[in-house]
C-alpha cells in the first residue's frame, strides 16, 4: 500500500484535473447554448429554400441544369464536417466509422472515391487512411460563417460540373438532442432526389426572369451552400454538446476516484497511528 504522503499527492493531482474538466465542462455548456440558436436561426431557411428550389425543379421542365442531372456513377467525393479539436468523446470517431463504411462500399461497387473535409479531425484521420483528400479547410472555430466554406463547396460544384465527380455526399453530426447526436451522411449533388422526395405529387409553374438557366444556377448554388451551413452548425453544436458530456463525466469519474484515495489514504494512516500504538505500548510493557 502506497504511503500517506503518495496518497495525498495523487488527491490533489486528481482534484486539479477534475478542476478544469469542470471549468471545461461549463465553458462547453455555454458553446453549445450559442450554438443550438444559431442552428435553430438558420434551420428555417435552410428548410424554405430546399421547398422553394423543389417547386422549380417540378416546374422548370424545358430546362435541366446539370445539378439536377443523373447520370451514371464512376467517381464518387464526400464532404466530411469534423471538430478542430478532441476531447469530444465519441462524436468525430461515430461519424468516421460511418462514412469508411460508405467509402468500402463504394469501392467494392468500382467507384473511385474522393474525400473533402472541413476540419483537423477529419483531415488528420482521413489521411491516415490513405483516402484521396483533394480540399481541406480547417480552424472554422466555434462560430460558423458560410465564407469559410465557399471555396470547399465550389471546388466540388465545378468538380460535379466538369464530370470529374458524379455524385456527392455530405457527412456530419445531425444535432438531436444535447444527449445524442446521429452521424449523418446525404447525397448532396445531384439534387434531383433529395429534392423530389419532397415535392414528388406536387405540380407548379412558373414565369421566369431573365431565365431559367440563370435563375435555377443562383438558387441551386445557394441551396448547396445553405445545406452545407446548416451541416456545420448542426456539428458545433453536437460537438459542444459531446463535450460538455464527455467532461462532465470525466469531472464525477475524477470525483469517485477522490472518495476512493481519501479511502484508502484513512485507511493507510488508520494503520499507521495503530502501529505506532502498538510500538508505544510495546516499548512501554519492555520498560
Amino acid at each position: 500500500m502506497a504511503n500517506a504522503k503518495e496518497i495525498r499527492g495523487q488527491i490533489r493531482s486528481i482534484q486539479s484535473t477534475q478542476k478544469i474538466t469542470h471549468a471545461m465542462e461549463m465553458v462547453a455548456a455555454s458553446k453549445m447554448r450559442k450554438a443550438q440558436e444559431r442552428m435553430r436561426t438558420s434551420r428555417p431557411y435552410s428548410k424554405r429554400v430546399k421547398e422553394v428550389i423543389g417547386h422549380l425543379v417540378n416546374g422548370s421542365l424545358e430546362y435541366k441544369h446539370p445539378f439536377m442531372i443523373e447520370r451514371t456513377i464512376k467517381s464518387v467525393a464526400v464532404l466530411v464536417i469534423s471538430s478542430d479539436r478532441g476531447l469530444c468523446g465519441g462524436l468525430n470517431h461515430n461519424l468516421f466509422k460511418q462514412v469508411l463504411s460508405e467509402l468500402m462500399q463504394w469501392d467494392k461497387q468500382g467507384f473511385t472515391t474522393q474525400v473533402c473535409t472541413v476540419g483537423k479531425k477529419a483531415e488528420t484521420f482521413f489521411s491516415r487512411h490513405n483516402a484521396k483528400v483533394i480540399a481541406s479547410v480547417t480552424n472554422i472555430g466555434d462560430e460558423a460563417k458560410l465564407k469559410d466554406l465557399v471555396g470547399i463547396i465550389k471546388v466540388l460544384s465545378d468538380a460535379f460540373i466538369n464530370r470529374e465527380i458524379d455524385a456527392v455526399y455530405f457527412a456530419y453530426n445531425d444535432f438531436v438532442s444535447t444527449l445524442s447526436q446521429k452521424p449523418t451522411v446525404i447525397q448532396l449533388l445531384p439534387v434531383v432526389e433529395n429534392i423530389h422526395a419532397d415535392a414528388r405529387n406536387a405540380s407548379w409553374d412558373y414565369i421566369y426572369e431573365p431565365s431559367p438557366e440563370s435563375l435555377l444556377d443562383t438558387l441551386l448554388r445557394r441551396y448547396i451552400e445553405s445545406i452545407v451551413y446548416q451541416g456545420l452548425v448542426e456539428n458545433i453544436a453536437s460537438e459542444q454538446a459531446a463535450r460538455m458530456i464527455a467532461m462532465k463525466n470525466a469531472t464525477d469519474n475524477a470525483g469517485e476516484l477522490i472518495s476512493d484515495l481519501k479511502l484508502v489514504y484513512n485507511k493507510a494512516r488508520q494503520a499507521a497511528i495503530t502501529k505506532e500504538l502498538a510500538e508505544i505500548v510495546a516499548g512501554a510493557a519492555a520498560v
